[in-house]
């Protein structure tokens, strides 16, 4: 998982913007990407 202070510092994201921070890309490929929540699952 995420370190301790990137999730913190996205849920301060979250909580300042009032949405879900689903997905997180690092750079250009599919490979980085980090599926927090699957976006089109129900909740």
């Amino acid at each position: 998982g995420l370190p301790r202070a990137a999730r913190e510092y996205l849920a301060r994201i979250e909580s300042l913007c009032g949405v879900p921070i689903d997905l997180i890309s690092t750079g250009p490929d599919r490979e980085q990407t980090i599926v927090r929540r699957h976006p089109f699952k129900a909740v």
